[in-house]
């Protein structure tokens, strides 16, 4: 444990060097902050307080940025050892592969935890500061934290597989926004267009909602939605939130991280530095 948390330790120091603390927590305060000022008007439209029309709003930034934001922080974390040339040193520490790999985990995941405690803190107390009653909404945007959190170590977890493989922080960085791109715009438009060209048939009702549990991201939505009817609302998809049973989801999103990270422990031993 000594090992692994100097290994996180060091980590930590590498991202406070490359300003990645400050980037995440200032794109998660400003993003928060307009969203939560902006959402105030339909919310005496649908009876509902101003924090839960809020976490809707965060729910739809967070499966497209806090991805965006775990990929760019673990791309170069094994590729960048490598280019660098201090992988080989790290290597003859007493310190396994694993406590390595479990040390950058924990302090990217780390510096994304106070990202969205700062950013969803901004979003609750500009919520409170409009509506008294928004304090409702709090065990919403409490379970939107830690399923984030969840969504970010899947995405650590397949940046680091990804470095491994690549082992150029350059094709590392493209392989990392082409998984983006797929994962979050891509696989939802391909979905799309069958349901589309199914008109209701087999692919709808029985494809379909194992296709939509299989992507993190689209697990992460769907669990926040299913679990408040205000974000169903306001985000018009609640139909596609009642096709997955909640309990499906989160166990996507439990998932979803061991098996990601299991793959970047496979990849980085295979690593030879």
């Amino acid at each position: 444990m000594t090992r692994t948390m100097a290994a996180a330790n060091s980590e930590f120091c590498i991202s406070l060097r490359n300003r990645w603390v400050a980037i995440a927590v200032v794109l998660m305060a400003l993003f928060s902050f307009v969203l939560s000022a902006a959402g105030s008007a339909p919310t005496g439209q649908l009876g509902v307080d101003k924090l839960s029309i809020t976490v809707a709003s965060l729910t739809s930034l967070a499966v497209y940025l806090v991805p965006l934001v775990a990929l760019l922080m673990a791309f170069d974390a094994v590729a960048g050892e490598i280019e660098r040339g201090t992988l080989s040193l790290m290597l003859t520490y007493p310190v396994s592969r694993a406590e390595i790999l479990v040390g950058k985990f924990m302090a990217h995941l780390g510096i994304l935890a106070l990202a969205l405690a700062v950013g969803y803190s901004i979003a609750a107390a500009v919520a409170l500061w409009y509506d008294p009653q928004a304090s409702d909404g709090i065990p919403a945007l409490i379970r939107l934290f830690w399923s984030s959190l969840l969504l970010g170590a899947t995405f650590l977890a397949l940046g680091y597989a990804i470095s491994a493989i690549a082992r150029r922080p350059g094709a590392a960085a493209g392989l990392a926004v082409a998984l983006w791109l797929v994962a979050i715009v891509l696989y939802d438009l391909a979905l799309l267009s069958a349901l589309v060209a199914d008109t209701n048939g087999a692919f709808t009702k029985q494809v379909f909602p194992w296709l939509i549990v299989a992507n993190p991201a689209d697990a992460f939505r769907l669990y926040n939605l299913s679990a408040s009817e205000a974000t169903m609302v306001a985000t018009g998809i609640g139909g596609a939130a009642n096709t997955v049973p909640s309990s499906q989801a989160l166990a996507s999103m439990v998932i979803w991280p061991v098996v990601a990270f299991c793959l970047a422990i496979a990849a980085f031993r295979r690593v030879v530095p």
